[in-house]
């Protein structure tokens, strides 16, 4: 399996061990959906987040939330940390 890189992150705090935990995987390109369930399942965290490139011309990301045994629709903390981190991260937001 390839190495893939992800950031955990503690979500509404400045401190550390403190928050909502969260992983964020910042290139998920090429995880399968059962690969992604399958590291959401090992992180064990409420939440793992994986960035993936947009399917759509005028979205820049496309975000799959999963908890350890399901995907979510959409969840508020795992939203708001990913954006966070990818914006640490440097990501390009111009969409190029």
């Amino acid at each position: 399996m390839p190495n893939y890189k992800f950031i955990q992150l503690d979500v509404f705090t400045d401190r550390a061990f403190a928050g909502n935990p969260l992983a964020v995987f910042p290139e998920a390109e090429g995880l399968t959906d059962e690969r992604m369930q399958q590291i959401a399942r090992e992180m064990n965290l409420s939440e793992t987040v994986f960035v993936l490139p947009s399917e759509k011309e005028d979205v820049l990301r496309r975000l799959r939330i999963f908890t350890p045994s399901s995907e979510l629709p959409f969840a508020g903390h795992p939203i708001v940390g990913a954006w966070n981190c990818l914006a640490r991260e440097g990501v390009d937001w111009s969409g190029s």
